[in-house]
């Protein structure tokens, strides 16, 4: 953390630059065994961006419960890059480092989303979520949401030190290659 804090804050002061409102983002999400949290991202959309869901949300490009644009027109200038390589989650680690959230694990869920899960999806909750999983490294916002359920749950059914360490390694590619990063 010690080593990221300079270009982090060097981020929040472009974030701050390139938009109005805080650079830091929170949300609650839903951890291991349904408990909530407060996950924290850089802000890489506008402040009023939750109020302005319901209109953009029939511009989803994702099948399923959890909406992903494109071109969703919250997202700000530097958000678009940051989103691209996933800087908007650094500070997440924070989030890693109080015990809310691992490495390598399922993406932490919107309450709303958890709320409208089936028996199946649940199984998602069994584990802590975490930074990056097989999802995030299959594709992204590219894949839909029934298929991101099958590769989370086939994550945690398979869960080892050489799949997380295996996961991390393609996440570097991910990134760099930014497929269904939006």
């Amino acid at each position: 953390m010690a080593l990221l804090a300079p270009a982090a804050l060097g981020l929040a002061a472009a974030i701050r630059l390139d938009s109005p409102g805080p650079a830091l983002f929170r949300q609650t999400r839903i951890g291991r065994d349904g408990v909530p949290f407060t996950m924290l991202k850089f802000r890489s959309m506008h402040r009023d961006a939750e109020a302005r869901l319901a209109v953009v949300a029939v511009q989803s490009d994702r099948a399923g419960l959890c909406f992903k644009a494109r071109k969703d027109p919250r997202v700000t200038r530097l958000g678009r890059v940051m989103r691209r390589f996933s800087v908007d989650e650094m500070p997440q680690l924070w989030n890693v480092l109080r015990g809310d959230m691992s490495l390598v694990g399922p993406r932490p869920a919107l309450p709303r989303e958890v709320a409208a899960y089936d028996a199946r999806a649940r199984g998602r909750l069994a584990v802590r979520p975490g930074l990056t999983g097989l999802w995030q490294v299959s594709g992204r916002a590219e894949i839909g949401f029934e298929k991101m359920i099958d590769l989370d749950l086939a994550q945690i059914r398979s869960r080892s030190l050489t799949l997380d360490l295996m996961v991390l390694a393609l996440t570097a590619r991910a990134v760099l290659g930014g497929r269904g990063a939006y």
